[in-house]
């Protein structure tokens, strides 16, 4: 597609005002609850429905399939895809070439109002997202509506920094000379987002790249590619050109390694975890014939994330905190709190009340809007069960430690909270991604803080305390990308918390934050002598 025609089909939408936050919503209006249920009675009706390939603008069909199916009703199919294999690759990447011979000279204004455009979209649409969330990955309703609003979140944002970089300049103007640094757009990129924000940090990643002026291959996670189909479908409706975004589906092993090792693959973004992650990264490392550049791997991997309750906190704040840390979308966040870690004076009663407060938790099926809904596959669920079955042995049952049956036979366990943990047992250093809590005791502040920075994470933590002495010691020596005072330690917001750890956590992107489009782009300085 021509300029020319680029500018027939994006409308000019400057953005309104300064960046805010997609506002929550509140389902205990009857209003909001009303639409909610609606959405999954309408959305319920368009299930198991066939995505294609969506490579250069084009449909195709392969002849592997990939179902994405409820793990709160593992029967249910959810949306049935194309598996797209090596054989893909080329194409793809062909398509992406192609269109990005004239995007990347697209106006950043077009760039961006796409990225609007397809977020008042998606606002208009969000109870229906909120549902595909739901039947998708086992989100509950104010889950689903955390994912789609940060969706919303990296569009408008985004959009704004594009902008913003687009009138960027050098530090001083040299005597007797024009100068200028320009942010030019890398190329072709491989983004490979996660199953669990399939929305937000897959669409984010998209649009960061596109609005910076690169093209994309996306390959969806297999347990999550309906949500992503959808996206791609609304970034069409909002006027985005053929190739821009080409949507493959596929086994990461054939077609994800095919792009990763491409010699025209410029970038690589990836969330997920630890040993995908490093693959990637020693996969792009290596230079292929006929590649002019080094790749650049924009990773983020996993975490072992620790909330520290000191002696003086406020006990009913910590309580709250580390079980929303612990058990939202049921432990299955990069970000999620596995690992309290409590100053000896506090360690029983903190137990006590924790014991109390999970008791509440209710598991079941996300449409009906539990605490907690099913993990997303039955691999997860083996490994979960394998790991409370460790961490039997490594420390004292609390809560929980058992699989949930339901007549659906869908994948859920309850919420587990295993005590008397060491620091250096399994339980405390590897990653289980459900819904399992490790408590550990300890001596004193200082002891706490060696704790917490044992793993080799540095993704997100917590510090609960009201002595400042404390909170200003962890600002320095707490060894974490994310690091929050007396709150819990998920739910990063766009803006005002820019996401991305230190250490086998990835290379500290800090999605959502002022540096993240530097990322996707290469600095370009000009200089003209004047006359």
């Amino acid at each position: 597609m021509s300029l020319a025609q680029l500018s027939t089909v994006i409308l000019p939408h400057p953005p309104q005002g300064a960046f805010r936050n997609e506002p929550f919503l509140d389902f205990s209006q009857r209003e909001n609850e009303h639409d909610m249920k609606e959405a999954l009675v309408r959305i319920g009706d368009r299930l198991g429905y066939e995505y294609p390939l969506i490579i250069g603008g084009e449909r195709m069909l392969t002849a592997g399939k990939i179902e994405s199916r409820n793990p709160s009703r593992p029967a249910q199919i959810v949306g049935i895809h194309q598996k797209a294999g090596a054989e893909h690759a080329e194409l793809a990447m062909q398509a992406a070439l192609k269109a990005f011979e004239t995007w990347q000279y697209a106006p950043v204004e077009d760039r961006a109002s796409l990225l609007l455009h397809a977020g008042a979209i998606i606002r208009k649409r969000k109870f229906e997202f909120c549902a595909w969330l739901t039947y998708e990955v086992g989100k509950n309703w104010a889950e689903a509506d955390a994912d789609v609003g940060e969706t919303i979140d990296f569009l408008e944002f985004y959009a704004r920094e594009a902008l913003r970089l687009a009138k960027a300049t050098t530090p001083i103007q040299y005597p007797g000379e024009r100068n200028e640094l320009l942010y030019l757009p890398l190329g072709v990129g491989a983004v490979i987002p996660p199953w669990n924000f399939p929305f937000a940090i897959m669409a984010g990643m998209t649009a960061a790249a596109i609005v910076s002026g690169n093209t994309v291959i996306l390959k969806p996670s297999s347990d999550s590619p309906t949500i992503a189909a959808r996206f791609v479908e609304v970034l069409e409706e909002g006027g985005m050109p053929a190739g821009v975004v080409n949507f493959c589906p596929g086994s990461g092993a054939t077609f994800g390694n095919a792009i990763v090792e491409h010699p025209k693959t410029r970038f690589i973004a990836f969330t997920g975890s630890k040993d995908v992650g490093l693959d990637i990264h020693e996969r792009a490392a290596k230079a292929r014939p006929g590649q002019i550049w080094i790749k650049r791997t924009i990773l983020e991997m996993g975490g072992k994330d620790s909330i520290i309750v000191s002696s003086d906190a406020d006990l009913d704040a910590a309580v709250d905190g580390v079980v929303a840390s612990a058990f939202g979308f049921s432990g299955q966040k990069c970000s999620a709190c596995s690992r309290a870690i409590v100053e000896e004076p506090l360690y029983d009663v903190f137990l006590e009340r924790v014991q109390q407060r999970v008791a509440k938790l209710t598991v079941g099926d996300p449409a009906a809007n539990p605490n907690m809904g099913p993990v997303v596959n039955e691999a997860a669920m083996k490994t979960i069960l394998e790991y409370i079955a460790i961490g039997k042995q490594e420390g004292r049952l609390i809560s929980g430690g058992n699989a949930v049956s339901t007549p659906e036979n869908g994948y859920f366990i309850e919420p587990t909270v295993i005590a008397d943990i060491a620091p250096d047992a399994r339980l405390a250093q590897e990653e289980i991604f459900g819904p399992v809590l490790a408590v550990l005791r300890a001596r004193d502040f200082d002891h706490a803080l060696e704790i917490a920075n044992n793993t080799e994470y540095g993704l997100t933590g917590a510090v609960y305390t009201e002595d400042r002495v404390k909170l200003d010691c962890a600002r320095q020596k707490y060894h974490a990308g994310n690091l929050y005072f007396n709150r819990k330690c998920t739910g990063a917001m766009v803006g005002a918390h820019p996401f991305g750890g230190f250490n086998m956590s990835g290379t500290d992107s800090k999605a959502g934050g002022p540096d993240y489009l530097y990322l996707f782009t290469q600095a370009k300085s000009v200089a003209e002598k004047l006359r």
